[in-house]
């Protein structure tokens, strides 16, 4: 008999399923899969270097970097971390402002997460779908910060701005005046006015990606059975977030430690059964709703509950434009904050969000400077990746792909 042995197979990082830079070296048994190694580091930039030289103002754009399908879950455990040394707390209405874009972020992420992953898998009509409602959330980014990805919105002591009073409407089109009309007929009123638009729509949204995918037979077969995780395991591994919750252990930052104001809002946790691909699908899908169900009731406060969005101390938060531009010692202010930033007082603080992907948190040793002596990262993508041999191992090759969908992978993070 000819002598049969394994052979390694190098999946990425120009697979187009590989979501990234990610380097899997394979070692499989005809088409089982014996070993996945995940090669990382292809991308390394160096982000908690970079924040540990410059002012820590001046790092926040660092965080929505990490993960740019994420940004302001990230921005906000940083800033938190910032709060929390300096002994500072933002205004309510800034918190809720917060709390109504993580969960507009959590939507975001989730929507591309299961394009791509239904994409990787062969459902190509999802991608579209999602895109669809992504514009929507992105619009309401750039309605705040100017830019539609990385917004450095969030600022130790609130946010950078109110909610705007006028939602921008689409000027220009080549289809003619009907076309134009009917894409600006939910941007008539304010930012929180689109934004209700937008959680009325979104569960029959919802419904038609389930009507795609749910009980349809392909996505299933790929699905079910792929890539188990006990609960005991998946705690032993580190898992937060959907991959923790889909193993069936009902854990939520939101919830169990409640930041911001969390503790206000009324909203379920949801959790899997059998820890497979299928059951984090379902458990991403109800966040999605239960996401929208937060939005819903941040928008109804935030319109009876008019207020300042940012602390009234010029030595963290710079003074109004109009001001600095006819007050000498405003003006003295703005400068010193821009380019030296504040010293924070000597000490350590762990500060974590429940992101979209799992447990995101920002660990910093300040020395008493106006920037961090240590900043490290505690980013859920980087753990769950660490699990994929063990996910992987007697699946088929193919099955790869699902498993790398189901842990939402984004470089940024993992090799930062």
């Amino acid at each position: 008999m000819a002598e049969i042995r394994n052979y390694t197979l190098n999946f990425g990082p120009q697979h187009p399923s590989a979501h990234g830079v990610l380097r899997l070296v394979l070692e499989l048994d005809g088409e089982v899969i014996e070993r996945a190694d995940p090669h990382i580091g292809l991308l390394h930039r160096g982000t908690e270097k970079l924040a540990e030289t410059k002012p820590y103002n001046q790092s926040i754009g660092y965080m929505d970097r990490l993960d740019y399908v994420s940004p302001m879950c990230s921005e906000h455990a940083y800033v938190m971390a910032i709060e929390r040394m300096l002994g500072i707390e933002p205004p309510i209405r800034a918190q809720y402002i917060r709390v109504m874009y993580d969960e507009i972020t959590r939507i975001l992420n989730h929507l591309l997460w299961i394009g791509a992953h239904a994409m990787d898998i062969g459902a190509m009509t999802m991608f579209f779908y999602t895109f669809r409602e992504r514009e929507d959330l992105l619009d309401c980014y750039e309605a705040v910060s100017g830019a539609r990805l990385h917004a450095t919105y969030y600022r130790p002591g609130g946010v950078h701005r109110d909610l705007p009073d006028r939602m921008p409407k689409h000027e220009v089109t080549n289809r003619g005046q009907k076309r134009l009309d009917r894409r600006n007929y939910n941007r008539q009123g304010s930012l929180l006015d689109f934004i209700e638009d937008f959680t009325n729509r979104f569960p029959r949204y919802v419904d038609e990606y389930e009507t795609l995918l749910t009980n349809n037979r392909i996505w299933k077969q790929r699905c079910v059975g792929i890539g188990v995780v006990s609960p005991e395991r998946a705690l032993q591994l580190g898992m937060t977030g959907a991959m923790l919750r889909g193993s069936g252990i009902e854990w939520d930052i939101r919830k169990k430690e409640p930041y911001a104001v969390y503790d206000r809002l009324d909203f379920d946790i949801p959790i899997g059964v059998t820890g497979d691909t299928y059951d984090r699908y379902l458990v991403r899908m109800e966040e999605m709703r239960q996401s929208n169900r937060i939005i819903r009731q941040c928008v109804e406060w935030l319109r009876k509950n008019p207020g300042p969005v940012m602390i009234d101390d010029q030595k963290v938060a710079p003074p109004k434009r109009e001001k600095m531009k006819d007050n000498m010692e405003a003006l003295i202010h703005h400068f010193k904050l821009f380019t030296e930033g504040y010293c924070v007082p000597e000490g350590e603080v762990y500060s974590k969000v429940e992101h979209p992907k799992g447990e995101f948190g920002v660990y910093i040793v300040s020395d008493g400077a106006n920037k961090p002596y240590r900043l490290k990262i505690r980013a859920p993508g980087f753990l769950h990746l660490a699990a994929i041999d063990e996910m992987s191992r007697g699946h088929m090759l193919a099955d790869v792909v699902s498993i790398l969908g189901t842990q939402d992978i984004v470089f940024g993070e993992v090799d930062r």
